[in-house]
């Protein structure tokens, strides 16, 4: 699947969810001699932001997300799979017209205009019926499903996205409400993103 993507025959997208706490841990810091370090904590109890994200690679690198405050479940996985990853117009609700046509031989209405196959883990919104369920349909208009073994997460490069993301790119540790919450985490991916999307150009140059 990588040499088909770097050939340019299709698309390998790693897709996986991350929250963002109020107060993220603090791996390190530094204070002057005989001055006591202080880090603000805030209150964590429902100020979560959980994060979508998918990692392209390939030719063309790229990273897309959206965050939430909410519960990110099959349908909201299901949305994003079809709006931001396939890019189906009418989302989720019209996957059945998009995919079946008007009957069951009828060739799909809409498809991607690169096939992609999207890499995942068995999380529960991941494998529930309202997601998985849909397998057959998102492979008519050409997004491929591929489920990693259990417990094999060093198998999913967008582990690294989410790593750095918090630990290198999110300096303020704590933030006082849900909207500062996501302005850094849109800050942080963004960050992210430049990186992934310069990371072919370099080294094109560099070779």
């Amino acid at each position: 699947m990588r040499q088909a993507a770097d050939a340019g025959q299709g698309d390998l997208i790693f897709l996986d969810e991350s929250g963002f706490a109020p107060t993220m841990p603090t791996g390190y810091t530094w204070s002057r001699i005989g001055q006591r370090v202080v880090v603000p904590r805030e209150d964590t109890r429902n100020r979560r932001v959980n994060v979508l994200g998918a990692q392209v690679v390939g030719s063309a690198p790229d990273l897309v997300w959206q965050h939430t405050s909410g519960k990110i479940d099959a349908g909201v996985l299901l949305e994003f799979v079809c709006v931001r990853l396939a890019g189906l117009g009418g989302g989720a609700a019209v996957l059945d017209l998009a995919a079946d046509g008007l009957g069951a031989d009828v060739m799909p209405v809409w498809e991607r205009r690169k096939p992609c196959t999207v890499v995942l883990d068995n999380a529960s919104a991941h494998v529930a019926k309202a997601f998985k369920g849909r397998r057959r349909q998102l492979a008519k208009i050409g997004v491929e499903l591929f489920y990693l073994p259990p417990y094999s997460p060093e198998l999913n490069d967008i582990e690294l996205v989410w790593r750095q993301a918090k630990y290198q790119d999110y300096p303020q540790r704590a933030q006082t409400s849900t909207e500062a919450i996501g302005a850094a985490v849109d800050r942080a991916m963004r960050r992210q993103r430049e990186r992934i999307r310069q990371a072919t150009p370099n080294f094109t140059q560099t070779a």
